[in-house]
């Protein structure tokens, strides 16, 4: 791996988006290491998987501008179609996945962000989806997985004014579970990561599953598929 380092202790992956030049900017050879990673994830015993960034400045501030302003339009549909891949793996991964957030999170490092389980940040982080301030608008899955978690009044108003917020913001409208101080964000992070690995995988990854499906479906179904899933 070139882009991304990959560090294992006690079933807890950490993934470290290592691109701290450039604000460790989600470029497509960041994203197929990023495939590779996930598929060897899924068939693997890890346990819980930790996504952060290098250094203390970014999560990730995105996507590569500098590649995006030389790529017509059918370059930049394929270069969205790997970006929702991505984080469509992350989102059906059957282990929680938890973002380590250590500063800049914006464009699609905040929905690298918002496809992960819990959110964690620093006091440094800022979050938003600034894509009209570029003359288009989130094309990784901010526009629907935002409005899920914060809800579509609060997912407009990030969306429409593209301005950024800090985590205490950030947290108030439940789009961070938690902040954490600069030097405690990760160990905390591993901390909390830990308590989860003690449970079972399957109880885990199930009911995850079962959440996730709960978003998209009828009140009715969800319970059927929670009864079903409770029986096995």
């Amino acid at each position: 791996m070139q882009y991304l380092k990959i560090e294992k202790e006690d079933g807890i992956v950490q993934i470290t988006i290592d691109r701290e030049d450039k604000l460790n900017a989600m470029s497509l050879d960041v994203m197929n290491e990023f495939i590779s990673v996930l598929d060897e994830l899924e068939k693997d015993s890890s346990k819980v998987i930790i996504i952060t960034g290098a250094g203390q400045k970014a999560f990730s501030a995105g996507a590569d501008i500098e590649y995006m302003s030389k790529i017509g339009p059918t370059e930049a549909e394929k270069y969205a179609i790997r970006g929702h891949e991505v984080l469509n793996k992350i989102e059906k991964l059957e282990k929680p996945v938890i973002a380590a957030i250590n500063g800049y999170a914006l464009g699609g490092g905040c929905e690298l962000a918002l496809s992960c389980d819990i959110r964690f940040a620093s006091p440094n982080a800022q979050l938003g989806q600034p894509e009209v301030t570029l003359g288009i608008c989130p094309g990784w899955g901010g526009t629907q997985r935002l409005l899920r978690i914060v809800g579509p009044a609060r997912a407009k108003d990030l969306i429409f004014s593209g301005r950024r917020i800090n985590a205490e913001e950030a947290m108030s409208m439940g789009l961070v579970n938690k902040v954490f101080s600069s030097e405690n964000l990760l160990s905390e992070t591993k901390s909390y990561a830990k308590n989860i690995a003690k449970n079972s995988n399957y109880a885990v990854g199930i009911s995850k599953m079962l959440v996730n499906r709960g978003m998209d479906t009828n009140l009715d179904t969800g319970l059927k598929l929670e009864i079903y899933s409770w029986s096995l």
